[in-house]
């Protein structure tokens, strides 16, 4: 067995959301380098052109690179092996108070959703628990955006719907979102489970590499469709019209009653914000 000092979970959650609300990882920067060679849309090119200098500055500056710097979005995949003393999950909310007051980053949490009194630090976060195999702690952490997020859904299809309900379901809501989640964006997918599941496979398919592929030869196929499709729709760059609405498409699947078809949709902007640490 392993202890681990919960004070090194603070300090990684600390660390881990000011980095990802300041720098973009490097493929997603890289993808939307190469959709300026893709658009076909004056506007859509300057948007683009705009969107790399503002990352590029919020790197070289170490400031956020949208006023919008989300919920805090905490995977932990706990070792079997690994202990600790103490309150995991008030570690990880120590962490994020500390990221959001210490760097001065918006703090926007309500502590309820009738009353709407803003918490001040950007607590509670909401935290997903794996228990997995080894010694060790793997975080993700995403701070994810309200405009992205809002456009997500959880819609029950039935098994009948098939293939073509679920795409058809994909770019109604792109379409009709518009420039609402900032596009380009990056769209997770989760198709089976129940309600609850499918809504966490669409968040865990976010965290997938840009570059991937599904593993399922029909799912992959999908992807490939759907992300065609998408782009297809005209949205464009911030909404403002063009050839790129989406950088990737990303299916998460899971087993799920026969009488069911849940499918859920996560957007996520194109600042695709997460990062990630073992310890």
């Amino acid at each position: 067995m392993r202890e681990i000092n919960l004070d090194l979970v603070t300090n990684t959650v600390s660390e881990l959301i000011f980095d990802a609300c300041c720098n973009i990882g490097d493929k997603e920067l890289q993808k939307i380098k190469e959709a300026i060679n893709i658009e076909e849309s004056l506007v859509g090119k300057n948007i683009l052109n705009q969107i790399v200098e503002n990352d590029i500055l919020a790197r070289k500056l170490r400031i956020p690179m949208c006023q919008d710097t989300g919920v805090s979005v905490v995977f932990l995949e706990i070792g079997s092996l690994v202990t600790f003393k103490g309150d995991i999950y008030e570690a990880v909310n120590k962490g994020v108070r500390d990221a959001y007051v210490n760097g001065y980053l918006r703090k926007s949490i309500v502590a309820n959703p009738l009353t709407r009194i803003n918490t001040n630090d950007n607590t509670p976060a909401v935290i997903h628990t794996k228990i997995v195999e080894g010694d060790k702690i793997k975080i993700i952490v995403a701070p994810k955006g309200g405009g992205s997020e809002n456009c997500s859904l959880v819609k029950m299809l039935i098994p009948s719907d098939g293939i073509p309900g679920i795409k058809k379901l994909v770019l109604e809501t792109i379409f009709l979102s518009g420039g609402k989640p900032c596009p380009p964006i990056i769209v997770g997918v989760g198709i089976g489970g129940n309600l609850e599941k499918s809504a966490l496979l669409a968040k865990e398919a976010l965290f997938r590499d840009l570059d991937d592929e599904a593993d399922n030869p029909e799912t992959k196929k999908l992807e490939k469709e759907l992300l065609k499709e998408i782009n297809d729709l005209g949205v464009g760059p911030m909404g403002m019209g063009g050839r790129v609405t989406a950088l990737a498409v990303k299916i998460n699947t899971y087993p799920c009653h026969i009488a069911s078809l849940p499918v859920a949709i996560n957007l996520q902007c194109h600042a695709a914000r997460h990062k990630t640490r073992v310890i």
